[in-house]
This record gives structure tokens, C-alpha cells and sequence, in this order.
């Protein structure tokens, strides 16, 4: 019986006792990828950016500020030293031969390195806009030495895509992925010329989809080591296709500190599509300034769970004014895509096409609501609006035992300059649930969850009848934006 027992639990083979393997040590194994091959192939088609600026230069007269030509070149050999401004000595400013300045030739200066790489075989490249920002020349070169002077085709600021061309063909071109499928944990691998080292190649994993650190872009997260340099070149998959642009660090030494970003080849070729054609990214716009939903604010607007892009402010005349947004609003859905958080907002605006009848879906006064918005072309660059002193004149009144504040009738002109139709001025303010939830003396209370305030008497009554046990969105207008505050108030 003990015998029986043990086999059935054991593999015996030469007199010795093997344990069967589990499944765990079944599971394949993966090797670390021999990156040779791949770099062979890919690194023809990533080049280095050289930009130069025309910097314009002061020449001295005879003997003029900066000695002669034998005084500098002494001191420039032994002491490794312009020549100094010493009083009394001839060619230095106080000196008796000195002779004014005269303008002299501009002189080209570089003024940053970078890289990119080759999408098209007639010489299109691939870069970061901050890479050739105010570059007067662009100099492309390639892995064979030869240096050409490439051509700006268009550069967006927002989306760091610039796409430039040299005049040759035949080139080595790098192929295309797809962003959309890249894994978190999947092995990449960078290209570049970090510190203006050529051909430099480093490797790492996506640590990260979809991470948010501007407006229009979800950037892909790697560890792969990129620095000053790398800016431009292309972040590679296993199979040497291109899924990012190498566009940023996250760095407090301005080195790479183990995060870098890339820019996902999806987006970015949208960009150069557009680019290519027209010179410049037709963005679409609606007018609206938005921000985040907090779990309070979501619980106290009815939302569930934190959701949306909240509305602060509607500009003006702008499409989302004339199709009916106004602050205070949740966008949940735009054109059909839901809107989960606010960044994606701008992203699925932007990438509309203007004059496109967008469906935008809301949430007002505890439901959801369809509305249409023709979206418009979005200007060249931000507007910087001066913002208006506003009028603010305290008025007595009682304190209300609910908020603990001091209410007065909002007039019309203030009205008129805030945007908006009704509402109750805060003119003072003590200890309580609006001053901890940040409430200011001067702004304008315009709405108590679903119930639009009035006037004076309606507040005070509206706030007598509020539930002490659960929090209420207080709809607080302030300056150019309306701010939703989940607030409890006191008991009566």
C-alpha cells in the first residue's frame, strides 16, 4: 500500500523521485528579445537635427575693443581667454586708440539637436515641434554622414508633431504600427541621439497607456532611457514598427530619471496628414472652459460616480453658447463618445472637423439632455483675455442660519458682465459650510442643485428646506467661471 500510495503521487525513473511539474512551471517561458537584428534594420531611418539661428555680431574698428587679432589669439593660447578690458592699454575700451563699433555680419549659430526619423522613402521626416522651434536652418543627418538642409513643412505646438522634408529620394523609411494595441509590459526601444550622440539605442518596457500631460495628446509611458537629444526619434516595438514619438522626461535634474513620454504614432501621423497638405492642424472648438468631476460633486449632482467634463464657464457667441451649454453642465458624450474624463473633451472636439453638427449629451438639474452644436475652427493660438475689475459692493443683510452667509440682490449690469441671467451675490461670510467649501465674499450663488436662485427670498427659503444629512451642489459663479461645490448644510 505505501508503494501504491507514492506512485500515484510521484514519478519514479532510475531508482530516484521526480515530483511532476505544476503548472505554473509549465508555462512558457519568455526570452528577452535580441534587439541586433531589429537595430540593424531600423537605425538607416532615424536621423539627427541640427538647428541654427542668424545671431548678429558687433566688429570692432582698428585696434577696437578686443585688441588685434595677434593680442586675441595670444591670449586665446595661453590663457585660454578673450583679451581683457584693461585701462590704458591700446584696444581695450579705455585705450587711446579705441574706435567705435560697427555692425557686423550675421553669424550662424547652432541652436539645438535633435531627432527624427524618416516616414517616406522622397524624404519626409518625422519630429518634435519643440525641435525645430526657432530654427532659422534645419540640417538633416543621415546615417551615412551626408548633412542636407530640410525644409519645415508645418509644426503644431499643442500635439509637439512638426513634419519636415529633405530633397533626395530611395531613403530608408521606418513602418508604421498601431498605438491602439499597444500592451503595458511589452518590450520598446528607442532610437535617437541623446547629448547629440548619434545612433544611440536604448530599451525598456510601456510602463503605461494613455497617461494625461496635456491637452491633445494621451502620451504613451515607458522606462526606456531617454535625454536631450532623443527628442524626435521614434519608440519602437519588437517587430521595428514605430509607436511613439520620444517627446518628453519627466525629470527634477532635467536627465532622464526612469519616466519617459512618447507620443502615439496614431495621433501623431493624423497631425501629419494634415500637415503634409495644408502647412497647418485645422482644430475644432466649441467654446466651452471645463474641469474634472470629484466623487462628492458627482454624488451631489446625481451622477453616480465621477464622470463627465464639467462646464465652468461658456464663452460668448461660441457654438456651445448657441447650442445651449451653459456652466453648471456635465458633458457626458460628444458626437457618440463618452466622455469619461475631462481631457478627453478637447481631444474629440479637436480632432472634429469644423462645421461638423456635433450631438453633445449633458447632464442639468439631475437628468441627461441632447443638444446640437456646429463646431467651429479653432483659433491660431490662445486667446489671452485681460480679465475686468468687477464692481463689488457690500450689502447688509441677515446671516443665513444654512450656509452662514450674507446675500444680497444682484443688479443688472452686474448680471450682464458676469453672462448670466439670475443669481444672489455672497456680501459677507462667517464660519460654516460655505466658507470651508472655499465660497468668497463676491460671488454669485446662481444655483441650488436643480433650482435656479432668483432672488433674495427665494435663496433663504430654498435653503430652509434643504436635508442637513446629505450634501448639495451650490452652483457658485466666480469671475469668468462657475464652480459646482458639493456643500452640507447646517442644521436648523
Amino acid at each position: 500500500m505505501k508503494k501504491l500510495l507514492i506512485t500515484t503521487l510521484a514519478i519514479v525513473s532510475f531508482g530516484q523521485l521526480h515530483f511532476a511539474p505544476t503548472a505554473f512551471a509549465q508555462a512558457p517561458r519568455v526570452a528577452i528579445p535580441d534587439f541586433a537584428d531589429l537595430v540593424e534594420r531600423a537605425s538607416p531611418a532615424v536621423v539627427n537635427i541640427r538647428t541654427t539661428e542668424k545671431v548678429s555680431t558687433q566688429q570692432a574698428g582698428a585696434n577696437g575693443p578686443g585688441g588685434t587679432d595677434e593680442q586675441q589669439e595670444f591670449f586665446r593660447r595661453f590663457f585660454g581667454i578673450p583679451f581683457p578690458n584693461i585701462p590704458g592699454i591700446p584696444g581695450s575700451p579705455k585705450g587711446p586708440n579705441q574706435a567705435p563699433n560697427r555692425p557686423g555680419p550675421p553669424q550662424e549659430n547652432d541652436r539645438g539637436v535633435g531627432s527624427g526619423f524618416i516616414i517616406d522613402a522622397n524624404g519626409y521626416i518625422l519630429t518634435n515641434a519643440h525641435v525645430i522651434e526657432g530654427a532659422e536652418t534645419i540640417y538633416v543627418t543621415l546615417t551615412d554622414k551626408r548633412e542636407l538642409k530640410a525644409k519645415l513643412l508645418g509644426a503644431d505646438k499643442r500635439t509637439d508633431v512638426a513634419l519636415i522634408k529633405i530633397e533626395a529620394s530611395g531613403l530608408p523609411k521606418l513602418p508604421l504600427g498601431d498605438s491602439s494595441r499597444v500592451r503595458v509590459g511589452e518590450w520598446v526601444l528607442a532610437i535617437g541621439s541623446p547629448f547629440g550622440l548619434e545612433n544611440t539605442v536604448t530599451a525598456g518596457i510601456v510602463s503605461a497607456k494613455s497617461r494625461d500631460t496635456g491637452d491633445y495628446l494621451p502620451f504613451i509611458q515607458t522606462d526606456v532611457a531617454v535625454n536631450p537629444g532623443n527628442s524626435g526619434g521614434p519608440l519602437l516595438n519588437t517587430a521595428g514598427q514605430v509607436i511613439g514619438i520620444n517627446s518628453q522626461i519627466f525629470s527634477r535634474s532635467g536627465g532622464y530619471m526612469g519616466i519617459s513620454f512618447a507620443i502615439p504614432i496614431d495621433e501623431a501621423m493624423r497631425v501629419a496628414d494634415q500637415l503634409r497638405v495644408s502647412g497647418k492642424l485645422v482644430r475644432g472648438r466649441i467654446g466651452v472652459s471645463i474641469g474634472d468631476i470629484t466623487k462628492e460633486t458627482a454624488e451631489s449632482l446625481g451622477l453616480g460616480k465621477p464622470r463627465g467634463a464639467y462646464v465652468r464657464n461658456v464663452e460668448p457667441g461660441a457654438p456651445a453658447a448657441q447650442g445651449g451649454i451653459e456652466a453648471g453642465d456635465v458633458i457626458l458624450n460628444f458626437n457618440g463618445f463618452d466622455i469619461q474624463k475631462s481631457t478627453d473633451l478637447p481631444r474629440q472636439v479637436g480632432q472634429t472637423k469644423p462645421g461638423t453638427r456635433a450631438t453633445v449629451q449633458i447632464w442639468r438639474k439631475g437628468g441627461a439632455k441632447d443638444l446640437t452644436v456646429v463646431v467651429a475652427d479653432a483659433e491660431p493660438s490662445e486667446k489671452v483675455a485681460a480679465k475686468k475689475a468687477e464692481n463689488m459692493s457690500p450689502q447688509s443683510g441677515s446671516v443665513n442660519t444654512a450656509f452662514a452667509v450674507v446675500v444680497a440682490e444682484l443688479p443688472d449690469s452686474r448680471k450682464q458682465s458676469l453672462g448670466i441671467k439670475n443669481g444672489v451675490e455672497v456680501t459677507a461670510i462667517n464660519d460654516g459650510p460655505m466658507a470651508r467649501a472655499g465660497v468668497r465674499v463676491g460671488d454669485v450663488i446662481v444655483r441650488i442643485g436643480d433650482t435656479d436662485i432668483s432672488g433674495v427670498k427665494q435663496f433663504e427659503a430654498l435653503a430652509k428646506g434643504l436635508d442637513a444629512n446629505r450634501p448639495v451642489a451650490v452652483f457658485v459663479r466666480r469671475a469668468d467661471s462657475t464652480l459646482v461645490l458639493p456643500i452640507r448644510p447646517n442644521k436648523p
